[in-house]
């Protein structure tokens, strides 16, 4: 079975939306629902991204524990969009913190390594909840930074997109943001922008990995 290259779909997408934009004085870019994670990793896809849609960043992670980590991931995702310049319009949509959700789904998984079954709970959830809000905005397409980090199988990612798609009737965006020196251009803006990066995804769980790796 052949493997699918993201990049090239995301490619693909995007050369027929700037024809579409040559072609026509009153065109209107489509609408992008774009899941977040954190500040640096949607630093590069809003620059990748943002000449080609209106942008809607809905940051929908309630994995993400403390409170207060919630809080300062979102705080730096707003403070990035007033001080790097964009060419499309990007606004952000912040969704309710419940840890309780992840946790749940969670429960007697909490030893898995990243990207196993705990992994992949979280992020079907996180992209379910995105799609709920994308269908109800009326957007034309949703993706999430997410494939950013090497951490992450952006085959999941992808797969599990484009499963809710057809469920949600959202068209999906395929993408690995790591390609094309995606990872290395996200953590150059980073430091650009003086950004929060924190050393764990999100969750108590991968804290302790990440901690426990460390020592």
């Amino acid at each position: 079975m052949n493997q699918v290259n993201y990049q090239k779909e995301l490619e693909k997408i995007l050369n027929t939306l700037q024809e579409k934009g040559e072609a026509a004085s009153d065109y209107r870019p489509p609408r992008l629902f774009l899941h977040s994670c954190c500040a640096p990793c949607s630093s590069y896809v809003l620059e990748y991204l943002s000449r080609y849609f209106t942008i809607t960043i809905y940051f929908y992670n309630p994995n993400i524990m403390p409170e207060a980590e919630f809080s300062h991931r979102l705080a730096e995702l707003r403070r990035l969009l007033q001080e790097m310049p964009l060419e499309g319009t990007v606004s952000v949509v912040a969704g309710t913190w419940e840890p309780e959700r992840f946790l749940a789904l969670a429960k007697g998984h909490e030893h898995e390594p990243e990207r196993g079954e705990r992994c992949q709970r979280c992020i079907r959830l996180r992209l379910e909840q995105t799609m709920q809000a994308a269908k109800a905005a009326h957007a034309d397409f949703v993706t999430t930074t997410l494939s950013i980090s090497p951490h992450k199988d952006a085959s999941f990612i992808n797969q599990c997109g484009a499963e809710l798609a057809k469920q949600f009737d959202v068209p999906w965006l395929y993408a690995d943001f790591k390609k094309k020196g995606g990872y290395q251009r996200s953590i150059a803006l980073s430091h650009q922008y003086d950004l929060y990066r924190q050393d764990f995804c999100g969750c108590v769980f991968s804290a302790a990995n990440r901690h426990a790796a460390s020592h």
